[in-house]
């Protein structure tokens, strides 16, 4: 039970991160490029790799009630 709690917190993490990368595309044109910038992109692409270790660090008593 424990590996399936971690689990589904890691696969939310990268759906609210997808959101998120997603969400500016909804701006104009123009603003477009500021948000999708080489450097933005590639912190979004740093932040899919470590985000899933902060989260599971921060709901880890959650994932380990599920022993019981």
């Amino acid at each position: 039970m424990t590996v399936v709690r971690a689990a589904a917190v890691v696969l939310l993490t990268w759906v609210v991160l997808f959101l998120l990368v997603a969400a500016p595309s909804l701006l104009p044109p123009r603003w477009q490029y500021y948000v999708y910038s080489p450097a933005s992109v590639g912190l979004w692409m740093l932040s899919l790799l470590v985000a899933p270790f902060v989260t599971c660090a921060v709901a880890w008593r959650w994932i380990g009630s599920g022993r019981r």
